[in-house]
């Protein structure tokens, strides 16, 4: 069933942007992108006029829009392999592979990790809604690695405040181009929307969150350094966003300079080597926390997943030998 909004602008609403101002609305739930669409589409109008929506709203303007039910889904279950690492009656832990999509998304409802965790559980949390069920963090999809998923509501609570507090520990190992210097480093540089490019994350955002990431070198090939990372906050792409920032992008990241460096490179073996993984060279390698319900310290592992190994093993041999120093 659609919803009728209705607003009054208060005298002292001054200059706002229409669409940021009804985003900001504790009223109205829908997202900034769900509003420009409505105004788009000629369903918002101000002071009965079809309105922009970079109009700027003053006090006494009068806001009418209705927005249409929400689009219905059916988030099947499907039979998807899973490595399950830990599973008790209020969480699983499982090892993600690189490619699958955590959730669901409007448009596209098959093939996710949320699509598997529903054939493999009948009782998963329904905090994170019908589009996200159990899912308390998420990882990219070209991450691969370890993650923690709720089975009971009690379990998502508890997990959730251990991650608002910063009291889960989560480790990754990155693959990345440059001889890194020192055997260890940081960066601490707000991330948020680029300015330029809306589906990236930068460091040169307008309304950065604070993030900061820390890295230890494990491996040294000459092009590229093995580093475990550990990250104190978990803003979107944060790892891969610092890591370009710090002037060692991530073998294989299309997005945040990784396939850039590998067109450099004169070894021809080396090259296409490097440009055929298809994937950020990211694992979720760690991953502590307390568990919600029992109180008990749990800590689990994963090894490179074999594509990352085998690059790994790759770069100690003598095809790489005349890449050293590039």
């Amino acid at each position: 069933m659609s919803k009728v909004y209705a607003f009054h602008v208060e005298e002292t609403t001054h200059g706002e942007r229409l669409d940021v101002f009804l985003s900001a609305s504790s009223e109205v739930d829908l997202s900034r992108a769900q509003i420009q669409r409505l105004i788009a589409a000629g369903r918002v109008r101000l002071n009965d006029r079809p309105a922009k929506a970079s109009h700027r709203v003053q006090g006494g303007d009068e806001i009418v829009f209705e927005a249409p039910p929400p689009e219905t889904s059916e988030i099947g279950a499907e039979d998807i392999p899973l490595t399950v690492v830990y599973e008790d009656a209020s969480l699983l832990v499982i090892d993600k592979p690189a490619g699958l999509v955590v959730h669901p998304a409007a448009g596209h409802y098959r093939g996710t990790l949320v699509n598997a965790l529903l054939f493999h559980c009948h009782d998963l949390s329904g905090i994170g809604g019908v589009m996200r069920p159990g899912i308390v963090h998420r990882l990219d999809k070209g991450t691969s690695g370890l993650m923690v998923v709720a089975k009971s509501d009690a379990a998502h609570q508890g997990l959730a405040a251990q991650f608002s507090r910063h009291e889960v520990t989560k480790s990754y190992l990155a693959l990345v181009y440059g001889n890194v210097r020192g055997e260890e480093g940081s960066c601490d540089a707000p991330v948020g929307r680029d300015v330029a490019d809306r589906k990236k994350m930068s460091t040169r955002s307008r309304r950065g969150k604070e993030a900061r990431t820390h890295w230890r070198a494990l491996e040294y090939y000459g092009v590229a350094t093995l580093l475990q990372v550990d990250i104190e906050t978990g803003r979107t792409h944060q790892i891969r966003v610092h890591l370009q920032h710090a002037g060692y992008p991530i073998v294989g990241d299309a997005v945040y300079g990784g396939n850039q460096r590998a067109s450099g490179l004169s070894n021809t073996l080396l090259r296409a080597r490097l440009k055929a993984l298809p994937r950020p060279a990211l694992h979720a390698g760690r991953l502590s926390f307390t568990h919600p319900v029992t109180g008990a310290a749990l800590s689990f592992d994963s090894p490179l997943p074999p594509d990352l190994a085998d690059l790994c093993d790759f770069l100690r041999g003598p095809a790489a030998a005349p890449a050293v120093g590039q």
